[in-house]
């Protein structure tokens, strides 16, 4: 398996990260073993995850996903040098929430502690936190690496200018830099990414590994009709895209994939692949994750890119929906990450 670092981390991974939000969640424990084994078995090594998940869910209060992953860990084998953790703090949870110095030490070591683990491959900034000092954010990591609770550190769901302000400081003060950006981007979500945040990213060299990657479930193809909406947990959100830039993208995506030999998350995980990304996608069954996984046997030509591009262009009149809509309980945006 090819494998690349995330930027400057030293830390290299396979082309596609297991999104650890469904573990505990719509994928059981029985169920997420499986999942984790067959993965590891394909010879990825990324998987994803968070304190917070999966807190929305009734009767859950986050750190579910994490402890799946800390009991999968603990059965042995040799699993846990085949992986790189990568989990984020900042959400909001029963001890508190944000980047804080102080939040931070309790938070890393609740983590670790859920993870069975004695260090964090990859440790993110879920979201910004204007009420804490960057500085202040960014020496806090630097305790907890030189503690060797904590390898690298990343960025999730940053504004161009705040994380460029995050890099400078990190660059004057001598503080860990991050070295990661995990945003909102996919075929249907492009301008949350691409544009100033894109250029930085790309400018300062940092591995870039998305989540929605496969758009909660929309670039699938699965959802083309009401219908097909029935049952879904992530209805709520493939509703929305349900619209005439959403068929024109699942056309396009039928016919590449025809032309290529993929289906459309395959060829969607591609795409993301070809714009210099590692993209972040779940599954809840075995079938699922086999299909995700031949989709790093797809390269993608300039065709095949241009065309997509042509077919998820934002054009007048079709703004996309730039945050997923309320939800019926605690769900925040995490859930679909």
């Amino acid at each position: 398996m090819q494998t690349q670092e995330l930027g400057k981390s030293g830390l290299k991974v396979a082309p596609w990260a297991f999104g650890g939000n469904v573990f505990g969640w719509t994928a059981d424990r029985t169920a997420s073993f499986q999942l984790l084994d067959a993965f590891v078995g394909h010879g990825f090594n990324l998987i994803d995850s968070a304190d917070v998940y999966s807190r929305w869910a009734p009767g859950h209060s986050g750190g579910e996903s994490e402890t799946v992953i800390g009991d999968w860990l603990a059965q042995g084998g040799g699993r846990r040098e085949k992986i790189v953790i990568a989990t984020k703090l900042g959400g909001p949870m029963a001890e508190g929430q944000g980047l804080s110095r102080d939040y931070m030490m309790g938070a890393v070591d609740r983590s670790l502690k859920r993870l069975r683990t004695d260090v964090i491959d990859l440790y993110q900034a879920h979201m910004d936190d204007a009420s804490t000092p960057l500085e202040e954010t960014l020496a806090g990591f630097g305790e907890l690496i030189k503690a060797g609770k904590v390898r690298a550190v990343g960025a999730s769901n940053y504004t161009a200018p705040r994380l460029a302000e995050a890099l400078k400081l990190a660059r004057d003060k001598g503080l860990p830099r991050f070295e990661t950006l995990q945003p909102w981007y996919n075929l249907y979500d492009r301008d949350q990414f691409e544009g100033p945040l894109q250029d930085l990213a790309r400018a300062e060299g940092l591995g870039v590994i998305p989540y929605f990657g496969l758009a909660s479930g929309f670039l699938t193809g699965k959802y083309r009709t009401e219908k097909d909406l029935e049952g879904s947990p992530r209805a709520y959100r493939a509703k929305d895209m349900m619209d005439k830039r959403g068929m024109r993208i699942l056309a396009a995506l039928d016919q590449v994939g025809a032309r290529v030999g993929g289906t459309p998350a395959q060829v969607s995980l591609a795409w993301l692949r070809a714009k210099g990304c590692i993209p972040i996608a779940s599954a809840t069954k075995l079938s699922q994750l086999e299909e995700l996984a031949k989709s790093v046997e797809l390269t993608l030509d300039a065709q095949a890119v241009a065309a997509l591009d042509a077919a998820s262009v934002i054009n007048p009149g079709e703004e996309p929906v730039r945050a997923p809509p309320p939800r019926p309980s605690t769900e925040k945006k995490a859930a679909a990450e």
